[in-house]
């Protein structure tokens, strides 16, 4: 647990598939436990209290309820899945939430229908290729981001009632894990690279990214657009706030991180059609 940074990350990004998952390391502390009273071994169970401490003090905290009032902006992101079968009820349930700025991944051929029933709520949009953001404050189009060979993020500017805030959407490459290639996440590994180019280069003060990053805070390959940002879940949630897949949620890789503004309080909202839950975070500017 404690060592998981020195786990390699050559061929097969062993590194990364375990740092994706690394909450479940506390797993282990049961398998410990079984075996100590199979065994009937002090030692066993001194090893599963040393790995119950470990696993407490990494993540310990995070079980803690941070939440608290006194946001003055409310993000919800959401990759809707471009399988959905309800896209209109999913734009239905994200619109009925009220958030301020609403980031969605995955549009796919829906993306008119996210259009039209998301415009009586939020009267300013951009989308670009598969994402897109709405919001009830006026946005300048910043345009496309570059991070893969069709528009998978965006950059915009909220005006919020004080004052501008820079928002990114993004959604990285998808990871494949194969008995031949191991954990594949050569292209999303790329894509973060080219997303932390543009957020050194934004100069507003206040920064928002939210989006699917196909990968936990947790994991070194993000470090390059984690660097600098702070996770309004890890800062202000409740639990880890998984959010991937839907039906039985094991990673959190739906992210909302911000720089220079506060997290007040962030939490993942009701399953939609999708295959991940929209996760939203109020923040106080």
């Amino acid at each position: 647990m404690a060592g998981h940074g020195l786990v390699p990350d050559g061929p097969g990004h062993l590194g990364s598939l375990v740092e994706t998952f690394l909450p479940w390391t506390a797993l282990v502390v049961p398998v410990l436990l079984l075996c100590a009273l199979l065994r009937r071994s002090a030692t066993a169970a001194v090893a599963a209290a040393v790995a119950a401490a470990v696993w407490c003090a990494m993540f310990g905290g995070t079980l803690l309820d941070k939440q608290a009032g006194g946001g003055d902006l409310t993000v919800v992101t959401h990759n809707v899945d471009e399988n959905n079968r309800d896209p209109a009820g999913t734009a239905r349930a994200l619109a009925a939430r009220g958030a301020d700025v609403l980031a969605l991944e995955e549009l796919g051929d829906a993306t008119d229908t996210y259009r039209k029933i998301l415009a009586s709520r939020y009267r300013y949009s951009v989308v670009r290729g598969t994402v897109g953001l709405w919001s009830r404050y006026p946005v300048d189009d910043g345009g496309p981001v570059d991070i893969a060979p069709w528009p998978r993020a965006l950059k915009a500017t909220v005006h919020t009632p004080k004052g501008p805030v820079a928002f990114f959407v993004a959604h990285l490459m998808s990871v494949r894990f194969t008995t031949a290639s191991g954990f594949g996440v050569g292209a999303r590994d790329a894509a973060a690279l080219r997303l932390a180019d543009a957020l050194r280069a934004e100069k507003l003060p206040r920064l928002v990214v939210a989006g699917d990053f196909n990968g936990t805070t947790d994991d070194r390959a993000l470090a390059p657009i984690t660097a600098g940002l702070r996770s309004a879940q890890a800062e202000a949630g409740a639990g880890f706030g998984f959010s991937w897949p839907a039906a039985f949620p094991v990673a959190r890789i739906d992210q909302i991180l911000v720089r220079g503004v506060a997290p007040r309080s962030a939490w993942s909202l009701p399953a939609t059609g999708s295959d991940h839950l929209p996760v939203a975070a109020s923040l106080r500017l």
